[in-house]
């Protein structure tokens, strides 16, 4: 078990988890890529799926790809240049971060890209099961926002199963707050409404 880091460092994790979170990448691509401001646009979120509703794909994967890799970069960060175990709380606020940016008034994504990288960047083998479910969950259902809730969903248990024991209560932690920033997908996967995949549709976000 990784010794947990002393208060200071601790704090200087969180902070930077925070910090490179809060790049609010969907906004600054959908701009580069003539859409406008992407808050404007579908259900409002800053995410990659909703990125991808401006019709500009390669602001998407960008979105996408960005958004995972600033959440890798706090934690591969704090674990090597700070100390072990500050990946821990470098990758909790580096989740809050996207979710609750301070540059855009605390009004975020809903943290699964993030999450995502920041599976790879504790754990890659388990990083990529939680990609590899979320594609494998995406072709049965069609449905994103399903597929990103089951595969987060099994995350704690992939890292308690591939012995990360120390990883799988900040899993559970994340899962728990991914959940709730979906609680209206949810209420909609319920109700049957939930938009598939290629929909037209307008009204949902996931990253």
């Amino acid at each position: 078990m990784s010794a947990s880091p002393p208060l200071s460092i601790a704090f200087l994790a969180i902070g930077l988890g925070y910090v490179l979170g809060s790049i609010p990448f969907g906004l600054l691509f959908a701009w580069a890529s003539g859409a406008g401001d992407v808050r404007k646009i579908g259900s409002g979120n800053i995410g990659a799926t909703n990125v991808l509703r401006t019709g500009k794909k390669w602001a998407a994967a960008a979105t996408l790809i960005c958004d995972g890799a600033k959440g890798a970069a706090a934690v591969l960060i704090a674990k090597f240049l700070l100390m072990p175990g500050a990946e821990i709380f470098a990758a909790l606020a580096a989740v809050l971060g996207h979710m609750f940016p301070i540059f855009l008034g605390f009004k975020g994504g809903k943290g699964v890209a993030t999450f995502l990288g920041v599976s790879l960047a504790l754990y890659w083998p388990v990083g990529l099961a939680v990609c590899a479910t979320w594609l494998l969950a995406a072709l049965i259902w069609r449905i994103s926002s399903l597929s990103a809730l089951i595969a987060i969903a099994l995350s704690p248990i992939y890292f308690f199963g591939a012995g990360q024991r120390d990883y799988a209560p900040l899993a559970l932690v994340l899962a728990a707050l991914i959940f709730l920033m979906h609680r209206e997908n949810i209420r909609r996967l319920l109700s049957g409404q939930e938009p598939r995949i290629g929909s037209k549709k307008t009204n949902s976000a996931n990253a």
